[in-house]
């Protein structure tokens, strides 16, 4: 089915950004920006003008405007083309003028003509980046997805586990609640997941006993995060103490989870009495940090173990 993201919807959220203005086809801003023929998870939608691969949104620069108004092109078929089917809106960037002809035919198949005084660059860039965000392949995971020390990381676990009460120990502690129970998770690039909260949960945390909390009126709107890039998962699970004795001591499992195609790494942090989770997801993040630069705290501590030996010998 058509996908539910408008013209009016991509005009509302960059007209400021971009410095839109609307010269014509206002009858075509409630249409959808892509349809049954076009693949969702196929988001590149804007693009300088072109016939082999018609865009969507049709970016019209000095350049192109200069193809337009070549004598030796038939401009009426042009023109015919650059607003045809495929064609949900028009946006002359450069300060290029609307013409007469651009205005009527705009009109005509009721599709939107914008205007703006910058550049074809900035203006694709803004517009492929909207498309990643709203028009990509989502997916929502049960858990809390937070900003832990700068760091996206989803806390997920059984039910009753302890999710929310972590997320209130971490937001007491200086970090950001992006959204608690069904983060929005959506692939913006091949090796990115942007994770935000649906409108409905905005700035609430469920907590048992407590209820419904609004963290930005109790901790302020430093508290709150709108979105985050997901790079770590921590996974909460239960264990008991004969569980915890068994455990491997020198090294953590290491472990991945796929969300929409990327592998996200994932950190299993035992629950049990006396355990501040709190704490040990934070120390996860800063391991995480450092992990990324090639730092393996495991791998220097039997290092310099062998090196005591050697020195014993």
């Amino acid at each position: 089915m058509p996908h539910s993201i408008r013209v009016r919807d991509l005009y509302e959220s960059l007209r400021d950004k971009l410095k839109l203005q609307l010269i014509a086809g206002e009858g075509g801003l409630d249409q959808s920006l892509l349809d049954e023929e076009l693949d969702p998870a196929s988001y590149i939608i804007a693009g300088p003008l072109t016939y082999i691969h018609p865009n969507r949104i049709q970016v019209i620069g000095r350049a192109e405007k200069a193809y337009l108004d070549a004598p030796d092109h038939d401009r009426e078929e042009a023109l015919r083309q650059l607003f045809g089917n495929h064609t949900r809106a028009v946006v002359l960037v450069d300060d290029v003028p609307p013409d007469p002809d651009l205005i009527a035919l705009a009109e005509q198949r009721r599709a939107p003509l914008f205007t703006t005084p910058l550049p074809d660059r900035l203006i694709l860039d803004h517009l492929q980046y909207f498309a990643a965000l709203n028009l990509s392949e989502k997916t929502t995971l049960h858990g809390v997805f937070m900003e832990v020390l700068g760091m996206g990381v989803l806390i997920t676990g059984d039910p009753a586990v302890g999710k929310s009460e972590l997320a209130l120990e971490l937001i007491s502690r200086g970090n950001r609640l992006v959204a608690d129970d069904a983060p929005e998770f959506t692939r913006i690039a091949p090796d990115i997941v942007s994770g935000n909260c649906p409108p409905l949960l905005r700035d609430f945390l469920e907590v048992r006993g407590l209820g419904i909390l609004n963290i930005r009126a109790m901790f302020g709107d430093n508290a709150i995060k709108h979105n985050k890039y997901l790079r770590l998962i921590v996974h909460l699970q239960r264990m008991t103490d004969r569980e915890l004795a068994t455990m491997e001591r020198l090294s953590a499992r290491q472990e991945t989870r796929e969300v929409l195609g990327v592998l996200v790494p994932q950190v299993t942090i035992p629950v049990a009495p006396g355990r501040n989770l709190a704490i040990l997801v934070e120390a996860a993040v800063r391991a995480h940090l450092l992990a990324l630069q090639g730092y393996d705290a495991t791998e220097v501590f039997i290092e310099r173990q062998q090196q005591a030996l050697l020195e014993d010998t």
